[in-house]
């Protein structure tokens, strides 16, 4: 498998915004954001294959110039967007349509449901690894319906923060730790 390629598509915005208002209750410092370069580097060994980043992200005003500048030594290829509408959605709804035609695996960043009738389109090439990574607590139920796609947790599996993150979530039995509550 050697010779494929995973296409990681991230929805910064869905990311950031789940972060803030679901996780945090407020906007999120720079130091509370994801390790997007640790993401890029689980992406690669958990499926043991060469991946191409794409991060998507609106642009209202100026290109972001230094974020741009850090995703670029990271490894990825910031998608700067504008536009009416939801320009972010829109361009992984399409870059996931244009998937299609390729022989590629798919892992998709982002918790939004809108994105459920294209990773259902790509799941119906039975050999196609599709991921979703997120907090799974606010994924969203169409995602998680969609045939044989893997989920991966952006803190507990990636491990794509500094700090623990103070979220409330349903746990295994056999995944309890008591020393985390007392």
């Amino acid at each position: 498998m050697a010779d494929r390629t995973t296409y990681l598509l991230v929805d910064g915005e869905n990311i950031d915004a789940t972060l803030g208002v679901s996780v945090l209750g407020r906007r999120p410092e720079p130091q509370e954001r994801p390790r997007w370069n640790t993401l890029l580097e689980y992406t690669e060994a958990v499926w043991d294959q060469p991946v191409k980043g794409l991060f998507f992200l609106a642009v209202a005003g100026e290109l972001p110039a230094s974020f741009v500048q850090a995703l670029l030594a990271m490894g990825y290829r910031p998608v700067p967007l504008r536009g009416e509408g939801k320009v972010v959605d829109i361009a992984i709804q399409r870059t996931a349509e244009a998937l299609l035609e390729r022989d590629a695996d798919v892992m998709l960043v982002s918790h939004d449901n809108d994105f459920t009738p294209q990773m259902e389109a790509l799941a119906q090439d039975e050999g196609r690894r599709l991921g979703v990574v997120g907090f799974g607590e606010f994924m969203a139920g169409g995602l998680r319906q969609v045939d044989g796609v893997e989920f991966f947790d952006l803190e507990y599996d990636v491990s794509a923060f500094k700090s623990r993150l103070p979220r409330v979530r349903v746990i295994e039995i056999d995944e309890f730790d008591p020393l985390e509550f007392i």
